[in-house]
């Protein structure tokens, strides 16, 4: 089976572009403010707003 110059010049082209796409590497993350900073504030306003019920309960 022979493939013309024209099919394995295609054939080339396409695999060198698809291996350059899938080995890009991942953008960087967005700066912002961290996860765990974000966490902590819900997690001691929930304890502020139980104490608050538990207080106004009595």
């Amino acid at each position: 089976m022979k493939m013309s110059s024209k099919k394995l010049f295609l054939l080339v082209v396409i695999m060198t572009f698809t291996n350059t796409l899938f080995a890009a590497a991942p953008p960087p993350p967005p700066p912002g403010l961290p996860v765990d900073g974000g966490l902590g504030f819900l997690v001691v306003s929930g304890i502020l707003y139980g104490v608050l019920k538990l207080r106004n309960k009595k």
